[in-house]
This record gives C-alpha cells, structure tokens and sequence, in this order.
C-alpha cells in the first residue's frame, strides 16, 4: 500500500514543527493578557506619532518627524499584524524594544535644538512604556514556547 504525497506532506517533521511555532504563537497572543499587552503597545504608538502635536513641540520638526516615524513603526510592529510565526512575533517584540530605547534617547541625539523639558519628559516617559509593553509581549511569546525548544531539554535526549 503507497501513501500518497499529501499525507506523508502533512506527517513531515518539519510541517509539523512549523505547526506547533504558529500555534505557540497564537497562544501567546490570545490570552487577555498579550490582548491588553497588543492593544496597550498600539494605543502608546499611536500616542508616540501624535505626542509633538498633542505636547506642542511641534516646531521642533527634526524630533516631530522622528516621533512620527518611530510612532508608526512600534503601533505596527506591535499590533501583530505582520507577526504570524512564533519567530516573527519574538523579533518584533525584540525590535519594538529598539524603538522604546531610541524614543528615549532620541530628544538628545536627533539633530537642533529639541532636548526642551517637554520633548524629554514626553519621550522618556512614553519609551519607558514602550519599552516594558514590547518586554511584555516578548515574555509573552517566549512563555508560550515549550522548554526543550527555549533549549532547556533537548528532544531525543
């Protein structure tokens, strides 16, 4: 008796390896907590993008295009919406905390003048959130993975 091609496909290691990353991260990401955690990051990258027009440093155009740019980038990043696979969502969450450090430093690296008491306090503030929000969702991908995978055993030993 021959199988055919598509149910030896489906039995393959790797078909289900792939399998069970997507399901890990699909678990990750819908408990109530990732939910608070994704919608929580979005809302802040959104804030982020809009804060030198809701904060008034407006004027100060090298840190409000920075804001803007960096904003956009950590709303997308977090809200999921490219991250399908367990190894996507991990890296994301890894590069959303990338995004939190740079809009903290960012009011004293960003060329002018534009480290006022505004644009510091506003930038540390929402990148210190930033930042733990895209530590939590990346704690959350990596607790949705399975020990032996994180390396702590080793399948087959």
């Amino acid at each position: 008796m021959t199988t055919s091609p598509r149910s030896s496909m489906e039995t393959h290691p790797d078909i289900i390896a792939m399998r069970m990353r997507h399901e890990m991260a699909e678990r990750a990401t819908s408990t109530p907590q990732g939910q608070t955690v994704g919608m929580l990051a979005f809302i802040t990258g959104i804030y982020l993008a809009a804060s030198p027009w809701i904060c008034g440093f407006n004027g100060l155009s090298t840190l409000a295009v920075t804001n803007l740019i960096v904003g956009l980038a950590y709303a997308l990043l977090m809200s999921g919406g490219f991250g399908r696979a367990y190894e996507r969502t991990h890296s994301m969450a890894w590069g959303s905390c990338a995004l939190g450090v740079w809009t903290i430093i960012s009011p004293w690296v960003v060329a002018g003048n534009v480290s006022t008491t505004k644009t510091i306090v506003n930038n540390v503030v929402v990148g210190a959130v930033a930042l733990c929000l895209a530590l939590a969702a990346s704690a959350a991908a990596r607790a949705g993975e399975p020990a032996r995978a994180r390396g702590g055993l080793r399948a087959g030993i």
